[in-house]
């Protein structure tokens, strides 16, 4: 019997794709330069700049406010430009207004959610900053789902870790075998859920090869009882709705 499952939440059930491509195509018309760039690459870019000042984030080496301006200035520096701090900050607010303007759930996510409390628990384990992940949650209506909430910045542990999830495990009160983990991230939460003992089901958007076809997979969060076999299994009966913590 499956007692809670774990969930990602970015790209898994929050669209920060989404959002970031909106919020870049308002960052393009800012400068000739971007404007110019093959679309893809440019998002490539900003990607992999943003991957690595999150993690420098995380890791308190650089605040988020200053992280979010270098991230732009790195942008610009890819494009040939190199950007003081007024018009990195300039692009950076560009950015995250356009971002937050496009806040969005994967499609199928609520109802998902909401089925899944029928069964078990729903718990969240998320690498980012708590408040953030927080305001992603509510604003799209994700909150009323969700039992428990376990964020990197909070405890102090990052995915693939097992220890968040153990965090996870303990705060919704049932034992790693009584546990499935849904993510979209092979490393952070495919291997980091079997490191702790926790049944994956990889989120494949984009219809990779799996690295291990053992793993079950699914391609979208729709439809909603298909999904939902796959993740708690065949013959299973509700129980009653677990309390929520969040």
């Amino acid at each position: 019997m499956i007692g809670a499952v774990l969930f990602d939440l970015d790209d898994t059930l929050f669209d920060h794709r989404h959002c970031a491509r909106t919020a870049l195509a308002g960052v393009r018309a800012l400068h000739p330069a971007f404007g110019a760039l093959d679309p893809d690459g440019f998002e490539r870019s900003h990607a992999d700049i943003l991957e690595t000042l999150h993690l420098e984030v995380l890791a308190g080496r650089l605040e988020l406010d200053a992280a979010r301006v270098e991230r732009f200035r790195r942008l610009y520096r890819a494009a040939g430009i190199e950007a003081g701090d007024e018009l990195s900050a300039r692009t950076a607010l560009v950015y995250r207004d356009g971002y937050l303007g496009a806040r969005a759930e994967v499609r199928g996510a609520a109802a998902l959610l909401a089925a899944v409390r029928d069964y078990a628990k729903v718990v969240v384990v998320s690498n980012n900053l708590l408040a953030e992940q927080q305001a992603k949650l509510r604003d799209c209506q994700l909150d009323r789902h969700v039992d428990v909430l376990v964020v990197s910045e909070e405890v102090g542990i990052s995915k693939p870790d097992p220890r968040i999830f153990v965090v996870a495990l303990e705060r919704a009160g049932v034992e790693a075998r009584e546990a499935v983990m849904v993510g979209d991230s092979w490393a952070n939460d495919v291997e980091g859920a079997r490191a702790a003992g926790i049944r994956p089901v990889w989120f494949n958007r984009d219809g990779q090869t799996p690295p291990d076809p053992s793993v079950e997979v699914i391609e979208s969060l729709e439809p909603t009882e298909a999904v939902l076999r796959t993740i708690l299994g065949t013959g299973t009966r509700p129980t009653r709705p677990a309390e929520r913590s969040i």
